[in-house]
């Protein structure tokens, strides 16, 4: 029997273990987390944090899962390896020996980067006992301060409004995501902050976290101003996991160094999810990103090349969905704000537990956009060639799946290119018409989108 051990509990981890399972149903499968909880939702996070949820129902895997399949978890922080021996040791003085590892030990929220940033008070939203954390926190405070340029610093702001907390949120430039929303767009998401009372700063940052006997009590920007408060949401970032790793023979960049198999430079170490750098055939580079779906995918990959198999893991396109004050937004792809250069290219900080490097990565010539708004939603897509390489959804979802399909498959739009570029009402109709032709075998793959 083979002997399989997993490091980390979240998306890449549980789905390498059922993979692992199904392929493979006398395995011995050990997985080992430094959290208390089964596998829970990162993603639902935000849902708790506004009661939408419970923090029961955010567990994915109940502990009865584990059992019917015969995977053993441990409680228990993994604090080295040995990979001449390839033994695992836990802190609670376990080892665990292993024929195949998966390292899937994710990613962590970046720390407040700012004087003041470890005081009590100073929150972040990126694991479930930070969430219960500012649960309790919300019941005596009066004010909140939520800094950071994506989608998690937002949820954090709606979880904060949501239970009457007068909250203010901190955005660097003079308007919303500048690198990834074009005005029109960052209109329509700044109008569902406001309808929720969040109150927007603009150009604004934190200077330092002002402390009162060890307590956050005001935020002071900048601009020399104060905030009286008694949270402070910090959503900066994320960074793959790599304490374990530091300092070994494993090699890391941002994150854990793979190959198209997702081995590492180890024989028999493989990783996956967000702590993994994998090459991205949309960048041409290795990459790191935190989306859900890249993490499942990898760990379903990783699985099958831990059992022997020589399947090169190919990531799908970037697609990511979320919900924020009640307006739906979905990235697929590379959806860079019309209008930048194409030599300016950013890091991404835009998606915390779903992020992609690829979606501000737009560099080259040849990119035009398509367009409709009808003030309550958006559709704006990214054509380059005959084309679409990225869409960004505000509102109507309609086109999502469609918009999904023939970007990731590449469909050649050339036919109906200049009727899609008029925008407007013709943009829908071409999409689920493109969409139709795909479905039918019909539609043909374009030879170049980059």
């Amino acid at each position: 029997m083979k002997r399989f051990v997993i490091i980390g509990n979240g998306a890449a981890g549980i789905t390498a273990a059922e993979e692992l399972r199904r392929r493979d149903p006398r395995a011995v499968i050990t997985i080992c987390t430094d959290e208390p909880y089964a596998m829970y939702s990162r993603p639902g996070l935000a849902y708790v944090l506004i009661n939408e949820v419970s923090a029961q129902q955010a567990v994915a895997r109940k502990p009865e899962w584990y059992q019917e399949h015969r995977i053993e978890l441990i409680h228990s922080r993994a604090t080295g390896i040995d990979f001449n021996r390839r033994v695992v040791s836990l802190a609670n003085g376990r080892g665990l020996l292993y024929d195949a590892l998966l390292i899937a030990v994710g990613a962590r929220a970046v720390k407040a980067p700012f004087p003041g940033g470890d005081l009590d008070g100073v929150v972040y939203l990126d694991n479930l006992d930070n969430t219960l954390s500012i649960l309790e926190r919300v019941k005596t405070a009066r004010a909140a301060v939520v800094v950071g340029g994506g989608i998690t610093a937002l949820e954090l702001a709606e979880g904060l409004a949501h239970h009457d907390v007068e909250t203010h949120y901190l955005s660097r430039k003079n308007n919303l995501w500048s690198a990834l929303l074009n005005d029109q767009e960052s209109s329509l998401v700044e109008r569902q902050i406001l309808h929720h009372g969040v109150i927007i700063h603009y150009q604004r940052e934190i200077a330092e976290i002002i402390g009162r006997d060890g307590k956050a009590a005001a935020v002071k920007t900048n601009k020399d101003e104060e905030i009286p408060c008694e949270i402070v949401g910090v959503a900066v970032g994320v960074k793959p996991n790599l304490a374990l790793v530091k300092n070994t023979p494993l090699e890391v960049d941002r994150g854990i160094l793979t190959d198209e198999y997702l081995q590492t430079n180890i024989s028999g170490v493989y990783a996956a999810g967000d702590c993994a750098q994998i090459y991205d055939a949309w960048s041409g580079e290795k990459r790191v990103d935190s989306l859900w779906p890249t993490a499942v995918a990898s760990g379903r990959a990783a699985a099958i090349n831990m059992l022997g198999g020589r399947v090169p893991y190919v990531k799908g396109v970037p697609f990511n969905a979320a919900l924020l004050f009640g307006l739906h937004l979905t990235a697929i792809g590379q959806v860079a704000a019309a209008g930048r250069s194409d030599d300016e290219v950013e890091e991404l900080s835009f998606i915390s537990r779903g992020s992609s490097e690829v979606w501000t990565s737009s560099s080259g010539s040849g990119y035009t956009s398509a367009w409709a708004n009808d003030g309550t939603s958006s559709q704006r897509l990214v054509v380059r060639h005959d084309t679409i390489v990225g869409a960004l959804l505000l509102g109507n979802q309609q086109l999502a799946d469609p918009l999904r399909d023939l970007i990731d498959h590449r469909i050649d739009i050339g036919r109906t290119k200049e009727r899609l570029l008029k925008g407007g009402t013709a943009l829908a109709v071409t999409v689920m018409d493109e969409w139709a032709r795909w479905r039918r075998g019909e539609a043909k793959t374009s030879p170049a989108t980059r």
